[in-house]
């Protein structure tokens, strides 16, 4: 972390040490089914074969992905649903995020977060090839998933159902980001790819740097290093008053040193309508592996990946009781550059042993242009007056992992090599082991808030006239850094026992993680209050011009906004122990116990860099020993406890479908609240566009869950799964409406009481052949999710309108349909998906005010490849044919005893299309 105040020390309280992997990589090739078949035929047949087996799979029957899905999910103890890469190619998902949703039971909301079985990010944890990676998102510790490209991923993994090998933090469930391995034969890939969206038309632009395509404004709207020497030198108080006294010189010199400070900031600020840009991206993929005489593999796979896009959306906004009278219209555009990096490297000493490396580099950055005109109770339509707000944001998120994994089995020809006969009685012993080590950071150096005043058509609400605000704080500008550094590491050893009928397995293990986090914000505030009216009306760019700033006569001022009391440091260490016990009796029962032993540390302190008199950490005297002491108790949280996770399975075979599994299971867990949820400063939440305060006394949540699925696998590769589940919440962590002036919406994250959720969830994979032999090309696949929610309020919370309620997120139906194509030739595929979810919470109201809730929205896409030969492959998509847009709908009293629906906020979404070809070599 760059530290702007550097007579602090108090990062290195925090740091976290970093490892220097020189070599990395994703999962390694023997995952891969195509190298299994490798390994028994000959090297030089194997040379022979046609290169590129991932990409040819692809150009195969969707029905052979889903097989190899389903073998994973039969020797899986508990329920787990997974996606790999060819049904994402398949359907044409350029993110995570967007190919979780096809998914039963997961939801997306704002388009990076999901909600599994009903509950939201906090409830649901995410790893990378199953090692806890930081998250760069400023207001959530799980990892926003727009941000990992799919091009990366090798499969997604959710896993429902809790085992002990897992983090006890487990709610809804555990996404599993597994990344692509070396290839099994030589790859070289380019891809080259068009688009855009139907809404994107109008662009609203602002001058900036002509190094912003690679998602980096080399410094254009940073703070400057004078401001920063500046803060420093006036101890955070850089008013006139100020500086005249510590310099001691004139209050005219000093008002002048103030105005230079001021000209530092980035002030070129006029914003324009233009053009949008059409989406753009790039990828290079190249692999190998090595078959060495002796019987080694040695491989490798590098890509590299940019994209570009630009997204307008208009919103509109109503306050539901006069909804015509106070409202709002924005209309934002962000241009997002994405940089996507990844190198990978494997060794394997003979089918039993290996070692991978996995390093990934994710750089994703939003260039944030919004204008909003609203009314509020204050200043109604009628009243020909209103406000107008100019929002820029330019945020950079940057994420960066280093692993490496080694899987280990010895067997007796292990043992009889160096001589250790005597351990034979071992023989099948595993032990696999991983370290990661990875760091994230979300720069912000420059968001700015600029209000008007307006004149308004009291018919048309079109704008007249708009003049800057004559205030204190007229113009606001935030500068903030968020930093991150993780450890994952872990070990297991697997033990297989086989007595009689019974094959049996013992396994123990550790695992652990630990974090630092700061978050250090710096605001200032332009003072426009002496600033005469007549430039006031003028357009940002003049009005903040170097000749009008400097102008004495003008008396403009600059000042810093408190101690940067929002900015706060944390950290986090969790370290476990666990075992399990498996048996299968002639594979007809299967039996799993585990216990979780798992101790969480962690700790987060408010920090003032900016207070130069006294302790930045404390609000006392450090040299009160004693004093110190208790408060580090207070802030200090400190948790251990056993969990446990049952799973009982019955398989047989011929029960309707060839094979046939029923699976209980239960399993006890905890959620905890993440570090910005115990800070005492506050953040704006991106779901509900809200101001958020922290809560130190947010308490842990305590989860019981249970399992039932019945999973039919047929001999034609056709699937059919039913899953019920209820889960039991001891004091769920929520997001509550606080008290705010005016028409302002606020929240805190407080406990409830209790929740429950209970579910039905049903899966199912369908060929045609079994209609006709011409309908063979043909499937479908889909599931639906039916839930139950239900949350008891409690007494935390102030003054809810409804003390029992839906949990927010969670959507009663939810489904997914595919509907695919393969000709016989093998040169077109298409698919058509439609998603779909029902009415969810997105916000409870107070003080008698009704619940807000988004509105049902249903997306139908399609997707066509065009396969000419297997090197070359071109696709077209178009999403969301029927052009739906996002509504959140809040009710109101008419009155006569009866109550109607206001659309409270809708946002165009527009339609998507795009265009990509792909060369192999």
């Amino acid at each position: 972390m760059k530290n702007r105040y550097p007579h602090t020390s108090i990062n290195a309280l925090f740091s976290v040490s970093i490892l220097s992997i020189a070599i990395s990589s994703v999962t390694f090739a023997q995952d891969q089914e195509a190298e299994s078949t490798n390994e028994d035929q000959p090297e030089q047949q194997q040379a022979d074969q046609t290169s590129l087996t991932e990409e040819t799979i692809i150009m195969g029957r969707f029905q052979t992905a889903a097989q190899s899905i389903a073998v994973e999910r039969q020797e899986l103890e508990v329920a787990a649903d997974f996606l790999d890469a060819q049904t994402i190619s398949r359907v044409g998902d350029s993110t995570v995020a967007t190919a979780l949703r096809r998914l039963p039971g997961v939801n997306l909301v704002d388009d990076k977060f999901v909600y599994v079985r009903g509950l939201g990010e906090r409830y649901s944890s995410t790893t990378l090839n199953g090692a806890v990676v930081p998250s760069p998102d400023l207001s959530r510790n799980v990892i926003p998933l727009d941000i990992f490209p799919t091009s990366i991923v090798k499969n997604l993994a959710v896993q429902k159902g809790f085992t002990s090998d897992m983090f006890a933090s487990f709610g809804g469930g555990n996404v599993d980001i597994r990344t692509r391995g070396v290839p099994s034969e030589p790859l070289f890939k380019v891809e080259l790819g068009l688009g855009a969206n139907s809404e994107s038309s109008d662009f609203l632009r602002y001058n900036g740097s002509d190094k912003e395509w690679k998602g980096n404004d080399g410094g254009f709207r940073s703070l400057s290093s004078t401001l920063e020497d500046a803060i420093i030198t006036y101890e955070g108080d850089l008013n006139a008053t100020n500086i005249r006294d510590l310099d001691g010189i004139s209050l005219a010199a000093a008002n002048q040193i103030n105005r230079q400070l001021l000209s530092e900031l980035n002030r070129d600020l006029d914003i324009r309508e233009d053009d949008s840009n059409l989406d753009r991206g790039v990828s290079v993929d190249a692999g190998n592996l090595f078959y060495l005489d002796n019987g080694m593999e040695i491989g490798f796979l590098a890509g590299l990946s940019y994209d570009r896009s630009t997204r307008s959306a208009e919103t509109i906004e109503r306050v539901a009781s006069d909804p015509t009278e106070s409202f709002s219209n924005s209309l934002k555009s962000v241009d997002n550059a994405s940089i996507v990096g990844n190198f990978s490297f494997g060794f394997r000493l003979d089918s039993d042993n290996s070692i991978e490396t996995t390093s990934l580099f994710i750089r994703n950055t939003d260039n944030e242009t919004r204008l909003t005109d609203f009314h509020n109770p204050n200043r109604r339509l009628s009243s020909g007056s209103g406000f107008r707000r100019a929002d820029y944001r330019y945020e950079q998120r940057q994420l960066r992992v280093n692993q490496i994994h080694g899987s280990h089995t010895l067997y007796d020809d292990h043992f009889e090599r160096f001589g250790l006969d005597f351990l034979n009685f071992l023989s099948g012993i595993s032990s696999e082991w991983y370290y990661s080590d990875s760091d994230s950071f979300t720069d912000i150096p420059s968001e700015i808030v600029a209000d008007y005043n307006t004149s308004v058509d009291t018919t048309t609400a079109e704008v007249l006239e708009a003049s800057l605000i004559s205030a204190p704080s007229g113009v606001d500008n935030r500068f903030t850094d968020l930093n991150d550094f993780v450890e994952s590491y872990g070990w297991s050893v697997e033990l297989p026992i086989s007595v009689s009928d019974f094959e049996m397995s013992v396994e123990g293990g550790f695992e652990g993680w630990k974090k630092s986090r700061t978050y250090e914000q710096t605001q200032l505030f332009i003072d426009t209050t002496n600033v005469p009216d007549s430039l006031l009306d003028q357009t940002i760019g003049v009005i903040l011009s170097d000749e009008n700033v400097l102008n004495p006569a003008n008396d403009f001022r600059i000042s810093v906004a408190g101690d940067n009391e929002d900015s706060y440091l944390a950290a986090v260490k969790v370290q476990s122990y666990y075992g399990k016990f498996d048996v299968n009796w002639v594979d007809m029962w299967r039996v799993t116990l585990g216990l979780r032993w798992e101790e969480y540390q962690q700790v987060a302190l408010p920090w003032s860099p900016l207070n130069f008199e006294q302790s930045q950490i404390l609000p006392f005297s450090p040299e009160d020993v004693e004093r110190t002491q208790a408060y580090f108790d207070e802030v200090t949280r400190v948790e251990d406890d056993v969990y446990g996770s049952l799973a009982v399975s019955f398989m047989t075979q011929d029960f309707i479908a060839a094979d046939f599994q029923l699976r209980f299971s239960y399993s006890n867990t905890t959620v905890r609240p993440d570090l910005r949820e115990l800070s005492p400063g506050s953040y704006i939440d991106p779901i509900t566009d809200i101001i958020v305060f922290g809560n130190a006394q947010v308490e842990s949540s305590l989860v019981d869950n249970i399992d039932l699925r019945a999973e039919w696998f047929f001999s034609n590769d056709d699937t059919l799964s039913i899953s019920m589940f209820y889960k039991d919440i001891e004091s769920p962590i929520e997001l509550f409406e606080s008290p705010a002036a005016d028409d302002n919406i606020a929240a805190e994250i407080e406990n409830g009481d209790s929740a429950e959720i209970s579910g039905i969830e049903i899966e199912f994979m369908k060929g045609f052949e079994d209609f006709h032999e011409n309908l063979s090309p043909f499937f479908l696949q889909g599931n639906m999710t039916y839930l139950d929610t239900e949350l008891v309020v409690g007494d935390a919370a102030s003054a809810p309108t409804n003390d029992i309620r839906p949990l927010g997120g969670a959507s009663e139906f939810s489904g997914n349909l595919i509907f695919g194509f393969d000709s016989f030739d093998g040169l077109h595929s298409s698919t058509l998906s439609y998603n779909y979810f029902s009415e969810r919470l997105f916000f409870a109201g107070r003080n008698g005010q009704a619940d807000r809730y988004e509105q049902p929205f249903a997306s139908l896409d399609f997707t066509y490849s065009f396969y000419p030969n297997d090197f070359f492959t071109l696709k077209f998509k178009v999403s969301n044919i029927l052009d739906e847009n996002i509504e959140i709908s809040q009710e109101r009293s008419t009155g006569e005893g009866s109550v109607e629906d206001i659309t409270v906020f809708e946002r165009v979404k527009g339609q998507t299309w795009s265009l990509t070809i792909s060369q192999a070599f």
